[in-house]
């Protein structure tokens, strides 16, 4: 074994050891392995940056910006609003909705995807009164198997699509994946829809995260200015340090038996006026005490809010602003005039501590705010809403141009005649001058995290092959599995592949585990087609855990769940994407 080999191999150990504990930012990690390669000689300096050029790059970066141009146009907003009306079975709604989640996931990122359809599908569980956790993991993992149908569907298609065009001279092309794609993705939704959802917990099913974050009963107060209150003849701005102290949200101003409108921050406060407030009984107790204030009574939830406020539950996903951050570190009151009320984790309700308290990926925030901006704190947040008003269209009338752009970009790319790459950056470029993607969502579009991963993993995948490190790893994968046909390396080699995914991001799985297919295919003297496939299909689906992929841990803190409730509709469905998926591909990609 070689200097550059060993080393490779420590670095890429170091890396699965880091994203497996996840405690640091998977794209820190990733660029923080490229740069001890390159330091340590394993990746050659002036190839150190080539993956931020890429083609695999370019093409995620793009479909990002196009999937933006395609929900702002409300392409999906008929369909949508159907599914919601219609008061179908809950295996009905399943299927609905799971269907159309996994066609959208084929044409745009399946995130994007995903969040269109969220608010919809929790608007329609709450209309059943029934809990969104029966149906927001169906939807979740039909998002992810329709992903695979299509090249741009999921970023491991394009790693894999564009390794192939490096190692054999001609990449996969948009619809080469849709033959075992559409196969998988058909009895996958089959699966969740009939017999997938039944497999969840029963304690889940009584609970409606969303309802239970609302209710504020004994979280919320008024406390009567007296002529000793630190406030009293000052505005009520000169409450918020104090309040943030304390872990206080100041809510607002009565005055008269009259909720002043929104928050009331440049009013004066006269001796006689009662101040709403909201926390922990301890935290509100103690900052009454400090403020001077004295207690006047409990309020009920339903009246906290002025005409002009309103609340909003969004979730957060992994790499938004806040995540790994308090409300008080991002100062949302001073700076936002917006209040976190509440959060929920894994279906546990924090009331106490809260803008002090650091915030996950998948957790639900309740916000208040004033409707004019909420949204745009939302969004500045880097958080999805969980309420129809998500799915409000901004450029309805140019909902089929959205279309047409993206159908003749493909089509464009598809024949041949222009380059995927450079076909849909026309298509986002007409996106933005058409105001289909507005300058200011242009770059919040793009998830930086995953091109920085796929920029600093790129090289160390190339040097993983330049090396002969992937040539050994297959090597040793052949004398572990000598006398066994060739279709149980191909099982073996998506098993491993899936498990990775898993514990690993699915983008940093298929990098890595390409050029290992590839050279199995190799020294097996059999064609590399069935391995890639393999590698794309596995890498893909990631249904044992909310870390696996994006989609899972965005439906954590919406659906109540908790960590071990993936897998158990994620086991026996990665059990039937092997049995059928492997039958498809030797069919579809003979060896």
């Amino acid at each position: 074994m070689t200097y550059q080999q060993s080393g490779l191999f420590i670095v890429l150990g170091l890396l699965f050891v880091m994203l497996v504990w996840g405690r640091i930012r998977y794209d820190l990690v990733a660029f923080a392995a490229l740069t001890i390669a390159v330091l340590s000689g394993l990746v050659d300096a002036e190839a150190a940056f080539a993956g931020f050029g890429h083609p695999a790059t370019v093409i995620v970066a793009m479909v990002l910006v196009v999937s933006r141009g395609l929900a702002n146009s409300g392409a999906v907003e008929l369909i949508a609003r159907f599914v919601v009306r219609g008061g179908a079975a809950l295996s009905t709604h399943i299927s609905l909705i799971s269907v159309i989640g996994a066609a959208l996931s084929a044409l745009m990122n399946n995130v994007a995807a995903l969040a269109l359809l969220m608010p919809v599908d929790m608007e329609a569980a709450n209309r059943a009164k029934r809990s969104p956790s029966l149906t927001l993991m169906p939807l979740s993992f039909a998002t992810i198997l329709g992903g695979m149908v299509t090249l741009i569907g999921t970023p491991p298609n394009i790693v894999v699509a564009t390794y192939r065009g490096e190692a054999l001279g001609e990449a996969f092309t948009m619809f080469d994946f849709a033959a075992v794609g559409i196969v998988v993705a058909v009895v996958g939704v089959v699966f969740v829809s009939l017999v997938g959802w039944r497999l969840l917990p029963a304690e889940r099913r009584r609970h409606n995260t969303r309802q239970e974050l609302q209710d504020l009963t004994g979280y919320v107060a008024e406390a009567r200015v007296t002529e000793d209150a630190v406030v009293a003849g000052n505005v009520l701005d000169q409450l918020y340090p104090l309040a943030e102290e304390y872990d206080v949200a100041v809510l607002g101003l009565i005055r008269a038996g009259r909720r002043m409108s929104g928050f009331a921050r440049g009013r004066v406060v006269r001796t006689g006026d009662f101040v709403v407030i909201q926390g922990g009984v301890e935290s509100m107790d103690k900052f009454i005490g400090a403020a001077g204030l004295e207690y006047a009574s409990a309020q009920k939830s339903a009246g906290v809010l002025a005409d002009n406020q309103i609340l909003v539950e969004v979730v957060v996903p992994d790499g938004a602003r806040i995540q790994g951050r308090s409300a008080m570190s991002l100062r949302l009151a001073a700076r936002h005039n917006s209040m976190l009320l509440g959060v929920s984790r894994q279906g546990r309700q924090f009331r106490e501590r809260i803008r002090k308290l650091k915030i996950r990926a998948g957790d639900i925030l309740l916000l208040s705010g004033s409707e004019d901006e909420l949204s745009d704190v939302a969004g500045w947040l880097g958080c999805l809403p969980l309420a129809e008003r998500g799915l409000v269209v901004i450029q309805r009338k140019k909902a089929w141009l959205a279309i047409g752009l993206f159908a003749v970009a493909i089509a464009a790319a598809t024949t041949g005649m222009v380059y995927l790459p450079v076909a849909l950056a026309a298509a986002a470029l007409i996106y933005v001058i058409a105001g289909l993607v507005p300058l200011s969502q242009l770059y919040e579009s793009i998830e930086w995290p995953v091109i920085v991963l796929l920029g600093s993993l790129i090289p160390i995948g190339i040097a993983l092959e330049s090396s002969g490190a992937a040539e050994l790893i297959a090597k040793t994968i052949i004398e572990w599995t000598d006398g066994l046909p060739i279709v149980f390396i191909l099982v073996i080699i998506m098993v491993v592949t899936m498990t990775l995914s898993d514990m690993l991001n699915n983008v940093a799985t298929a990098l890595i585990a390409a050029p290992i297919a590839v050279e199995l295919a190799v020294r097996l003297d059999v064609s590399p087609d069935p391995f890639l496939m393999a590698v794309a299909v596995a890498a893909s689906c990631a249904f044992l855990t909310p870390i696996g992929h994006k989609n899972n841990t965005i439906i954590l803190g919406p659906g109540g769940y908790r960590f071990g409730d993936y897998w158990r509709m994620g086991l026996p469905l990665e059990v039937l994407v092997v049995a059928v998926g492997v039958p498809m591909i030797l069919w579809v990609w003979p060896l």
